[in-house]
């Protein structure tokens, strides 16, 4: 938490030193950008190592799971469909809130301009060229030109295909890439160190380019962000009631501590004991708490689907970008499918694994994401409590499915 106010407080003071020099410092502007540009194409470089080997990593944690029973398949499916449906939600309800909600047009063009000498845009072909191109001919050449949907395609069919090797043989390949994946995390940590510096270096040239317009369009992204994750949230006791037969007043009563500790800890792990002792006083059985939420705690967040594509929706709208379906169909599968890899990652990282895939596969640039890292501290309040709160309504739905309680 320390660290995340401290990038925070680098961003909000470079904004407000930018916004007094203005253009009266053009060395200085300089050499922000400089710095903080050297620092984002620190984060760049990890995405496609990253996004692969979490990705076959955990498609075979996954698989592991999967054979441990009908329970687990069952967890397993419900959670899957789950995720592709928060990201379908987040398709059609973040363009609405944009639509209702506009960031202020002064505030939008003033950031656009701000950005526009550092963010670069990729385009998305048409849909027949783009339906041809999910095949990669050549993996290699596919992460080489940024072509991620294809290479997230290659990626699931590898990882796939590594469940029917012979456990022998799959353990050491298995090995191999999460040594990789280690090591990338740690790569992107000694990066993030530096965040308070790439921060505030970004947020000096926003803030001289910008003005007091950035601050209200960093508002205007939380709240947006924060509505689409509330969704899930109140989702979760739509859920519980229709799947588990719970009413929301009994459902909020047993949830209440495990949604303190989320909001308190912005951890789902460190939430794991009051969520178990949530459920088990709705009836859950030890057998089904006991397999259900530590795969959900593992494997599943409700939440990142949605509010990662609401983050590269909103940095379209913001850039000015005009996306057509062609490029929501990306966005939705991208978002969707990476959840899978980066649910056990710390929050900083995962942002960036995360929801810059999305970003490129729909054509939308990625360098806003670094100003938008330092205030993810608010976002992920959100993310944190809906991640809880599904958790225990998906695991009282899998009970009764189960025929575990009434």
């Amino acid at each position: 938490m320390l660290k995340t106010l401290l990038v925070l407080g680098a961003l909000l003071l470079g904004i407000t030193i930018g916004i007094a020099t203005g253009a009266s410092a053009p060395g200085v502007v300089s050499v922000a950008d400089v710095v903080g540009s050297m620092w984002l194409r620190g984060l760049q470089m990890t995405v496609v190592p990253l996004v692969v080997t979490l990705l076959i990593t955990g498609i075979l944690r996954t698989a592991q799971m999967a054979r441990a029973g009908t329970l687990t398949v069952r967890t397993i499916a419900t959670m899957i469909a789950l995720l592709w449906a928060s990201a379908a939600m987040a398709a059609f309800v973040t363009p609405a809130l944009l639509a209702a909600f506009p960031l202020p047009e002064t505030a939008r063009v003033a950031l656009q301009t701000a950005l526009a000498g550092t963010a670069s845009t990729g385009e998305v072909p048409p849909f027949s060229e783009f339906v041809r191109a999910l095949i990669p001919t050549n993996p290699v050449a596919a992460a080489a030109n940024d072509a991620i949907l294809p290479l997230i395609i290659f990626t699931l069919a590898f990882a796939f295909a590594l469940t029917r090797v012979p456990e022998e043989r799959r353990l050491p390949v298995q090995g191999f890439f999460a040594t990789i994946a280690e090591a990338m995390i740690i790569l992107i940590g000694w990066v993030l160190v530096l965040a308070p510096i790439g921060v505030f270096a970004l947020g000096l040239v926003v803030g001289s380019r910008a003005g007091a317009a950035a601050f209200g369009a960093l508002g205007h992204y939380v709240l947006i962000v924060i509505s689409i994750g509330a969704i899930i949230w109140i989702a979760a006791f739509v859920l519980a009631a229709l799947g588990g037969r719970i009413s929301p007043l009994v459902f909020m009563r047993a949830s209440i501590p495990a949604q303190a500790v989320a909001i308190s800890t912005q951890s789902s792990l460190a939430s794991l004991p009051a969520m178990l002792t949530g459920v088990r006083s709705l009836g859950v059985s030890d057998r089904v708490a006991d397999v259900v939420l530590p795969i959900a705690v593992a494997l599943f967040r409700a939440t990142g689907p949605c509010m990662n594509f609401a983050v590269a929706i909103y940095v379209a709208h913001l850039m000015g970008i005009e996306l057509g379906p062609v490029a929501f169909a990306a966005g939705l599968a991208a978002a969707a499918i990476t959840t899978m890899g980066a649910v056990s990652l710390p929050g900083s990282i995962s942002f960036i694994s995360s929801i810059a895939p999305i970003c490129i596969a729909m054509g939308v640039p990625v360098e806003p994401l670094a100003l938008l890292l330092a205030i993810e501290v608010f976002p992920d309040i959100m993310r944190t409590l809906g991640n809880v709160t599904m958790n225990m309504a998906v695991t009282t739905t899998i009970a009764r499915a189960e025929g575990d309680r009434p």
